[in-house]
């Protein structure tokens, strides 16, 4: 399974980074890494698509679901039995979305590998991880915009411009993820508004929706985490990467309402 994830996904990635490092002016690997997260995920706009597309088809069919867990409450069988029939019935899977957040999860993790190791073995680039036709430029230059160490963590203990900057770049990596959610709320909370079959007397807890909450701070929180206790360079690829899906949602959104008029 490693080899796998080695040959098709770690080692593909690790040469368009430098490739791209190689061709960019300045050899700023900062701009080398945001080039690298467009290029990923422009490769996985029809699997964020249908990820986003079934988050909303599953809030459109919500009050359904409701009525029948309601219905069945006390029976657990005929309640997955019914639902299973009723996803059957309007085409829905609930578990499609699952797919492209695993493919995404992987990426995630393959960036932060081809970052931890080239940071590990002094910011020279591994010879064995490049194909033979590559260049291998020897040392990374690892500043971006000749300001943030993308090969460093958090140092508490410095105040250096560098060391404020990488605190501010973890800081907009996690509110790009707060309004990430936010719009996916409000998105969420439209659907319901719009869906006629809805309850208004309804006091069930719709636990998505709870869920959906704690991960507007959760997410946030987690980035920060991870954001300083990890190379800068993975705050740089989280805050694109995130930037590009709220484009991604807001072009969709405004792609809905249009088709609708």
């Amino acid at each position: 399974m490693m080899f796998l994830f080695d040959e098709l996904v770690y080692r593909p990635i690790y040469n368009l980074l430098i490739f791209i490092y190689n061709i960019v002016p300045m050899h700023d690997f900062g701009v080398a890494i945001i080039l690298v997260t467009v290029i990923i995920k422009f490769i996985l706009i029809p699997l964020s698509r249908k990820q986003i597309e079934s988050q909303k088809r599953m809030q459109e069919l919500q009050p359904k679901i409701k009525e029948i867990q309601d219905k069945y409450k006390n029976d657990k069988e005929k309640q997955s039995r019914a639902l299973m029939e009723f996803y059957k019935e309007n085409k829905a899977n609930p578990f499609s979305g699952c797919l492209p957040m695993i493919f995404q999860l992987v990426f995630l993790i393959a960036i932060y590998r081809v970052l931890f190791n080239i940071s590990q073995n002094g910011l020279m680039v591994n010879s064995s991880d490049l194909y033979a036709f590559m260049h291998n430029p020897g040392q990374i230059k690892h500043l971006f915009l000749g300001l943030i160490d993308l090969s460093s963590i958090v140092d508490f203990k410095s105040f250096s411009a560098g060391n404020i900057a990488h605190i501010i770049l973890v800081i907009m990596a996690a509110g790009a993820q707060y309004f990430q959610t936010k719009m996916l709320m409000a998105t969420k909370a439209k659907t319901e508004k719009d869906n006629k079959n809805d309850k208004k007397d309804d006091k069930t807890p719709d636990f998505a929706q709870i869920m959906t909450k704690q991960m507007l701070y959760l997410a946030p929180i987690m980035t920060l985490f991870i954001g300083v206790k990890f190379p800068a360079g993975l705050a740089l690829y989280w805050l694109v990467s995130t930037l590009f899906m709220l484009a991604q949602q807001e072009y969709l959104e405004k792609k809905s309402n249009s088709v609708k008029l």
